[in-house]
């Protein structure tokens, strides 16, 4: 089996540079991320990884940061055995739970399986627990649903047994696309189309809802296409971001049409629900 390699980027100070690194390490191979108390934990596998790759990173040429490094192996079965271990069931409201495929039945309503391997969105994260509990608030039966940066698609299986229509889930991590694989078919929802991508198809469809769960520098960045891509009425959920950003995305989503209607707050994560009129 394939070894990984774990490494930790210490980021002094945290902020705001500890985002603007993770945004420039997504553009490169790894294949999961995890924010720490004071940087980035990026796992690659051994064989793909090659000093040469974080030339690209500009930042460590940026005297305003000091950013150090440490790497350790990780045997793959060791990463597997890990997450079984710490994966425990989550339960995002009475009628909705998060599970394993080898944890019990809980016999939920809405009782997704999710097992998240090597890429993001157990529930666990303040984030997609957030973006969850919006998709459970609004009316998804029938509509055409965009889950953007899936992950695991969590949120693209909870729009499916809430109803929806249609659904596109787009990621272009490909750990995050075999997962994705694994739970849309362990969840029988034969109606996700799994998109391998960094962005929207504009002249594909228009969506009644998109959900993003990313990053705040990618979101700003792609919110003129969420806002091309919804229907009149539709409505953007977003998360990924801190809540003292807040009036960062609520003024770039107001240039494109989109206002603030519902948020919610969890620790210092924040998710926000616009309406496109």
């Amino acid at each position: 089996m394939d070894t990984y390699l774990g490494l930790h980027f210490r980021v002094v100070p945290k902020e705001p540079w500890t985002e603007i690194l993770f945004a420039q390490l997504q553009n490169l191979p790894f294949e999961s991320f995890e924010i720490t108390k004071n940087g980035i934990n990026a796992y690659i596998k051994e064989l793909e990884f090659r000093e040469s790759l974080l030339n690209k990173i500009d930042l460590f040429s940026n005297d305003a940061i000091k950013i150090e490094l440490k790497s350790r192996k990780i045997p793959f079965e060791n990463w597997n055995l890990k997450w079984e271990k710490n994966f425990k069931p989550i339960e995002i409201d009475s009628n909705c739970l998060i599970r394993a495929d080898f944890h019990e039945k809980f016999g939920k309503k809405y009782e997704l399986v999710i097992n998240p391997r090597m890429s993001f969105g157990t529930g666990h994260h303040e984030t997609t627990f957030m973006m969850m509990k919006f998709a459970l608030k609004i009316n998804l039966k029938d509509k055409s649903i965009l889950d953007m940066g899936c992950g695991t698609s969590i949120l693209a299986i909870l729009a499916s047994k809430l109803g929806a229509d249609k659904i596109d889930a787009i990621d272009n991590n490909p750990a995050c696309i075999e997962s994705s694989k694994e739970n849309i078919q362990i969840n029988k929802c034969d109606n996700i189309n799994l998109i391998f991508d960094d962005k929207i198809d504009q002249k594909k469809t228009l969506y009644d809802v998109i959900f993003a769960n990313i990053n705040l520098n990618v979101l700003i960045q792609q919110i003129p296409d969420y806002s091309n891509s919804l229907n009149l009425n539709g409505d953007l959920i977003l998360s990924g971001f801190y809540v003292k950003d807040i009036l960062k995305i609520k003024n770039k989503c107001k240039r494109f049409g989109l206002y603030l209607t519902d948020q919610k707050q969890k620790n210092d994560w924040c998710s926000l629900r616009f309406n496109y009129a």
